[in-house]
């Protein structure tokens, strides 16, 4: 799959997509991926009015890019297809690790909130009235999960929700289904899975979207810790100029001459505006991550102890150093 997202987005970026330099040299494109929260034509709606003010203020085409799975907004920075992406948390950290991206801002929503929250949802003529009703009738249920590389929809349901429980989604449920936020939602509000996962700022877009409050329509069953607002993320090896310029347009956007305008931009986003962050933002993420593998490794009876001691120290060595670079960022 992985391999043909990838193919399918050389192919149609050929005709328009120029390399770094090719970019510097001439000032023609910069590419900007969004992960697929929800279908493309309403992140295109909601997204090119901003797209269309960052290609004024760089003076250069901005182009917006929407693959089908995170993966592939991940690949594509990789193989430096796409220059700007907006990410979650989780997928920053790959993007991050592997295709060298760089946090440069994070979003801050309609309310001021500098995060977001996942959540577990239930339609409202649902009998699953609470956690517990589904904690006991998991192998009768259908599941509705987000993509693997979601933060609100894999990472924090998997670690304070059924991790803290000891449960694997896959072999918990009869069925699951992996889909964007806005495809889980619609599922429970059509009763075509029993639960699902989802977070607070894709009701805040369904209601937008629609005009309708989908709380008037579903049961929340679960509220995680907040989760921190969704990372922008920049190729590091972006001219510095480039990326000043970048930053300094969307910690701004809303604030200047034309703000009333760019506010309703906004406003459609679900946003308040952006503020400047940096790849610490994406600690907490990456702590939640080693700490689920750690207690899978801690629970795993068949793995050499030398092995098993060998992981787990480097494990722990890891979770200090994130420890240490949270505590100093307090």
């Amino acid at each position: 799959m992985l391999r043909r997202t990838l193919f399918a987005l050389i192919v149609s970026s050929a005709a328009g997509a120029l390399s770094l330099p090719a970019f510097a040299q001439e000032g023609k494109v910069l590419n900007m991926g969004f992960i697929s929260t929800e279908t493309s034509s309403n992140l295109k709606s909601a997204w090119q009015p901003v797209v269309d003010d960052l290609s004024k203020q760089l003076g250069v085409q901005v182009k917006p890019f929407f693959a089908s799975d995170y993966a592939g907004i991940i690949e594509a920075m990789r193989f430096n297809k796409v220059q700007i992406a907006w990410f979650g948390n989780k997928s920053a950290i790959e993007a991050v690790d592997r295709a060298s991206g760089e946090v440069f801002a994070s979003v801050i929503d309609k309310d001021g909130n500098p995060g977001y929250w996942s959540l577990l949802i239930v339609n409202k003529d649902s009998n699953l009235k609470t956690l517990d009703d589904v904690l006991k009738q998991g192998k009768s249920l259908s599941y509705g999960a987000g993509d693997p590389n979601s933060t609100s929809g894999t990472a924090v349901p998997g670690h304070y929700l059924w991790g803290a429980h000891k449960i694997e989604p896959k072999t918990f449920f009869k069925t699951v289904r992996v889909s964007n936020h806005e495809t889980n939602l619609l599922s429970v509000l059509n009763k075509q899975v029993d639960v699902a996962v989802n977070n607070t700022e894709n009701m805040e877009r369904y209601r937008i979207n629609t005009g309708k409050n989908a709380y008037d329509q579903v049961r929340v069953l679960w509220k995680s810790p907040l989760i921190p607002a969704d990372p922008l993320v920049y190729r590091k090896d972006l001219p510095a100029d480039v990326k000043a310029k970048v930053q300094t347009f969307f910690v701004n956007y809303g604030k200047g001459a034309d703000a009333a305008r760019e506010k309703e931009n906004l406003a459609k986003l679900t946003y308040q505006g952006f503020r400047a962050s940096n790849d610490n933002q994406l600690v907490p993420i990456r702590q939640i991550e080693l700490a689920r593998e750690k207690a899978k490794i801690e629970s795993d009876t068949t793995m050499a102890a030398p092995d098993k001691e060998k992981r787990l120290a480097d494990l722990s060595s890891k979770l200090a150093a994130l420890d240490k670079i949270a505590a100093s960022a307090q």
